[in-house]
């Protein structure tokens, strides 16, 4: 009986460290602040952001939204064929960076819970349709939301649920990128 009641309390315990919006980069995440003010305080995302920053989407990102970002880590940046980065944020390359930053948005705001009901419903995979014109292919593997990009690249959500004033954030561990 006391295991059983410890149990339930510690579950009870997770259950309600859940709710909180997660630390992300070592930093907190706020619900009153938007996407690029939470993204720009993440050791993570500073790639992310010095791409937001030269492809001019940072008026854009902090917009009323709502928006859902599938936001990559430095290291998801990192494992891109060495230059590709440095190549990217080179001014003449602005479209290129913004078709790629655009395939990693949604017009809508869409928790991790309804992603997965989307998937159920749709037998197990669900079309989800970016802002840059790139459709990902949602799934559910082992508990953990995954999406393919039009390249044939697999991201894996590995921080859901990132509340933000316009929309919410979930950090990924590969850039998404468009048929080229």
């Amino acid at each position: 009986m006391v295991s059983a009641v410890a149990l339930a309390t510690l579950m009870a315990g997770g259950l309600v460290a859940q709710a909180a919006n997660p630390e992300v980069g070592g930093a907190a995440m706020f619900e009153d602040k938007n996407i690029v003010e939470n993204a720009a305080n993440s050791k993570d995302h500073t790639t992310l952001v010095a791409a937001v920053k030269a492809a001019d989407l940072v008026s854009t990102l902090e917009g009323k939204g709502p928006f859902t970002v599938f936001a990559p880590t430095n290291e998801a940046f990192d494992a891109l064929p060495k230059g590709t980065v440095e190549t990217l944020l080179k001014p003449e390359n602005k479209d290129k960076l913004t078709k790629i930053l655009t395939c990693h948005v949604v017009a809508a705001d869409a928790m991790a819970s309804a992603v997965a009901k989307m998937i159920k419903d749709d037998g197990g995979e669900h079309d989800i349709k970016t802002v840059g014109g790139c459709v990902l292919k949602a799934k559910e593997d082992m508990g953990k939301i995954t999406l393919t990009d039009e390249a044939g690249g697999t991201a894996t959500v590995t921080i859901a649920d990132v509340k933000q004033s316009n929309g919410v954030i979930h950090v990924v561990d590969k850039v998404l990128l468009p048929k080229m």
